[in-house]
């Protein structure tokens, strides 16, 4: 019998520790100006779409993903309206803020536009076709020049963006998120965003909620698994005055209803209260002294950018 090959995805992250997933077929790949994009099959997550061999999002299980990054944020704010989303071209937070019945306008900035129209026509089991939605509007360019730029505001700011090395680095900055505090409507203002894995990457973790800090009053951070990452993952909601501690299961299950939100698969008001449960282990790290990231000293002394040349795309297996 020949050998037989079989592809399967394998993801750093840290260099020493990471996960895999087969792949059962390539249904699509191209380049934008930007990147490598691709489409295929799997066995377990159904269709994933990679950037540049990176995972981004997968057919199943996606809602331990956008749905926390979605409502403990909307449901902290007493009317959000305005919504600014950067980054998410594949739809998948679109998705989950649309379900709010107060959100009357939704800007996304996503700075490579193929990835938008790709999500439009393959990851319409994600995305529900909610980018035809009419109070979505989508920009394609950098969402830091549209935020430094702008003159729109919002009540809510969520940010899904790549993990922090290279251009998107920027975006994870003291002076980026002062830009993200002008750009709230009132004080009232909440970012959201993801801040990295305290078990592979604890002292990023540590910074970028250092420099949270050195921006905002409540910094709430919210403990979850996603599997498409395989590991403990966390979720940052920041204001000033919002603090989403306080908001209790038996209020938040009444606002779901009161604003239609509908079935959720891995949020709920009991879900709210015990993400934010810490373990002491991490309590510890967050004790620990960290670099604030600024636009001229914003380095990690953890390495983060370990898939770029270390990816292996295909492994040998002899079938007997």
């Amino acid at each position: 019998m020949p050998n037989k090959s079989e592809r399967y995805i394998v993801e750093k992250l840290n260099p020493n520790f990471g996960y895999f997933y087969k792949v059962r077929k390539t249904l699509i790949s191209k380049r934008t100006k930007f990147q490598k994009i691709e489409l295929v099959e799997t066995p377990e997550f159904g269709n994933v779409l990679l950037l540049d061999n990176v995972t981004q999002v997968g057919e199943k299980n996606e809602f331990l993903y956008h749905e926390p990054m979605v409502h403990p944020a909307l449901c902290s704010h007493p009317n959000p309206q305005n919504i600014l989303i950067i980054g998410a071209g594949d739809g998948g937070i679109l998705r989950e803020v649309l379900k709010h019945n107060t959100v009357k306008k939704v800007i996304m900035v996503e700075l490579d536009g193929e990835v938008v129209e790709f999500s439009k026509k393959y990851l319409t089991n994600v995305n529900k076709n909610c980018f035809k939605d009419k109070r979505v509007k989508v920009i394609v360019g950098d969402g830091r020049f549209y935020l430094e730029t702008t003159k729109d505001k919002f009540d809510v700011v969520i940010m899904d963006m790549t993990d922090p090395f290279g251009p998107s680095i920027m975006l994870y900055t003291k002076e980026f998120f002062q830009h993200v505090k002008k750009a709230f409507k009132d004080k009232r203002g909440i970012l959201t965003m993801h801040t990295e894995s305290p078990i592979s990457r604890p002292q990023i973790f540590n910074s970028i909620i250092k420099t949270l800090e050195g921006v905002f009053k409540n910094v709430n951070i919210f403990y979850l698994y996603i599997q498409m990452y395989a590991t403990l993952w966390s979720i940052g909601i920041c204001s000033d005055t919002v603090d989403t501690s306080k908001l209790k299961h038996d209020r938040i299950s009444d606002i779901l209803k009161k604003r239609k939100v509908g079935k959720l698969y891995a949020y709920s008001g009991l879900i709210h209260e015990s993400m934010q449960a810490e373990f002491p282990f991490i309590s510890d790290i967050k004790k620990q002294k960290a670099p604030v990231l600024t636009d001229k000293k914003h380095e990690f002394s953890e390495k983060i950018d370990c898939n770029l040349h270390s990816h292996f795309g295909i492994v040998e297996l002899k079938i007997k």
